[in-house]
């Protein structure tokens, strides 16, 4: 992330769009912590729905994923902004964006007619904004 976000360039966000691995590792790593070479994302970005990445010049600061069940549930998953870019709309233009993919995309595979998400409470008012409603539902941890 060489670009510093004082002297950035426009956002761009690209749909499905290739990416180095290795640069969504850094992203994911920058963002969560951790250690992420990025090798892990290719089976997951082979079984996704869409994807959407922001770009600050050459730079990737945002992912979001939406991953499917073959029928008519989507689900958002990693949605990521790199700490530098963070509280400027970029998560909220992954998260539209993403839903508009999923459902414009689904005229060509089938219906997806929900897009779920499962975040921590203090998202809660970061997805009311996108356009999500609470709703109940069930855990389990397996690990």
């Amino acid at each position: 992330m060489s670009a510093h976000p004082l002297n950035h360039s426009p956002i761009s966000y690209r749909v499905r769009a290739e990416l180095a691995l290795a640069d969504l590792g850094k992203l994911r790593e920058a963002a969560w912590g951790g250690q992420d070479d990025g090798s892990w994302w290719k089976p997951v970005l082979e079984r996704s729905l869409t994807w959407v990445t922001a770009h600050d010049g050459a730079a990737l600061v945002g992912f979001v994923n939406v991953a499917w069940d073959g029928g008519v549930h989507a689900f958002l998953l990693d949605t990521t902004v790199h700490p530098n870019w963070q509280r400027r709309g970029i998560g909220t233009q992954l998260v539209r964006r993403a839903a508009e993919a999923a459902r414009t995309g689904a005229t060509q595979i089938g219906q997806v007619e929900w897009l779920h998400v499962d975040f921590e409470p203090y998202l809660s008012e970061f997805y009311a904004g996108c356009g999500f409603q609470s709703t109940a539902a069930g855990l389990l941890r397996l690990k």
